[in-house]
């Protein structure tokens, strides 16, 4: 039996070693902190198909400047950070136009595009079944002209097979009652999901790997063993662990491990925010993107979750207070009768290359190296859909998407 060791237990690493158990094969799950503990604890929770529209839009270099002097505005930067920044940030700024924009959009919408199918999928039979919640998704806007400025997102969307309705007005009120007059415009669309625990459902997927004979480590993986080109071990501290393959599934902190198997990949963290408000005096109906703030609202267990902001300030500052603030500003201006008992505060990292595209297939000029990382702030949305193509490859079997785009040869060194 093969044994394949998956670095990383966050819903990518674990959703890959779910699918592979069911082709036959060993495996192990390592993780620095455990099942479930970084982005994929943190998200904002929603099986979000309609996400293929990468951040890097037309016009962004000019917004940027004017949003980071904005404190409403949702983005943040650690300005000593900058120095070390700009050589990703460059690359990240030179795909903000149209026709990348596209390009970018239909590589995403391939992992993305049957979310809440993929996580049926990949739950079924399992006790992380109860956490997945079918549901409507939600963008409010302030109104309709505040939408038609995103017409080319929404052109990317339909593209791809996205429907919606819209609800102006009195048809946005008789849906749902909880957002301020000021937010006039919504679009409804079906077919979409939540997660009522997210850091839950993982650690529930996990038990399922265990009670399936797999293994779960805890240690910080620091490189790997190679007889030639075969890699053949992976060094966890001053041990080493012997496989015939691996997945380097480890978000934000791939970079080094990356450059361990030859490549090169330009990759940040962007950073993210979430607020919980514990025993919330209301709830949206379905989860809701705020449009102005780039923000979601999702319903979970016993409280609501405000996750979304973008700050790059790199892996080891601690969270900013702004961003909460931010957060709890936004949501009341836009839910202004929400009241709540308690609130709790997370700060993550989602793993950014700069051509915004995840990094999924075979490492060039290795054998038995693979990865699985750089979904940005989609990782929860898209992690099913990966561990499914990755176990399709690593059995010998066609994948049912070309993985061209997500390559990793791309960044071979």
């Amino acid at each position: 039996m093969r044994h394949i060791a998956i670095v990383g237990a966050g819903i990518v690493g674990v959703s890959t070693a779910v699918w592979l158990q069911r082709e036959g094969f060993k495996v192990t799950l390592i993780d620095r902190l455990g099942p479930g503990e970084g982005a994929s604890f943190g998200n904002g929770g929603v099986l979000a198909s309609c996400a293929m529209v990468p951040v890097t839009g037309p016009g962004l270099m000019k917004k940027v400047p004017k949003m980071l002097m904005d404190a409403d505005q949702p983005l943040f930067l650690k300005w000593g950070y900058l120095p070390r920044l700009l050589p990703w940030l460059r690359k990240y700024l030179a795909v903000a136009n149209e026709p990348d924009t596209r390009r970018i959009a239909s590589a995403i919408a391939g992992v993305v595009g049957d979310s809440l199918e993929e996580h049926r999928a990949l739950a079924d039979g399992t006790a992380a079944e109860k956490w997945i919640v079918p549901s409507d998704y939600l963008y409010i806007y302030k109104d309709r002209e505040a939408f038609e400025g995103d017409a080319l997102a929404w052109d990317i969307r339909r593209s791809h097979g996205i429907a919606w309705e819209e609800l102006e007005g009195a048809a946005l009120r008789a849906f749902d009652r909880i957002f301020s007059p000021e937010q006039n415009f919504g679009v409804k669309m079906g077919d979409h999901g939540r997660i009522s625990d997210p850091g839950k459902y993982v650690k529930a997927l996990a038990g399922h790997v265990e009670d399936e004979g797999g293994d779960v480590v805890i240690g910080d993986v620091i490189g790997f063993v190679f007889d030639g080109d075969q890699v053949t071990g992976v060094r966890i501290g001053g041990e080493t662990l012997p496989c015939d393959d691996v997945v380097l599934a480890t978000g934000a902190w791939s970079g080094p491990l990356a450059k361990a198997l030859g490549l090169k990949v330009p990759l940040e963290s962007e950073r993210g925010y979430h607020l919980e408000l514990w025993e919330p005096s209301v709830m949206p109906r379905a989860p809701v993107m705020i449009a102005s703030g780039k923000f979601v609202a999702t319903p979970m267990d016993g409280r609501l979750r405000l996750a979304g902001i973008v700050e790059l300030g790199g892996l080891d500052a601690p969270p900013s207070r702004a961003p909460f603030e931010l957060l709890r500003r936004a949501a009341k201006a836009a839910m202004p009768g929400l009241t709540w008992k308690d609130e709790t505060e997370w700060m993550g990292h989602r793993p950014a290359p700069a051509d915004s595209i995840p990094v999924i297939g075979a490492v060039p000029g290795l054998k038995g190296a693979y990865t699985a990382f750089g979904h940005h702030h989609i990782g929860l949305t898209s992690g099913p859909k990966t561990g499914r193509l990755l176990s399709q490859l690593i059995a010998g079997k066609q994948p049912n998407l070309d993985l061209g785009a997500y390559s990793p040869a791309r960044f071979k060194s």
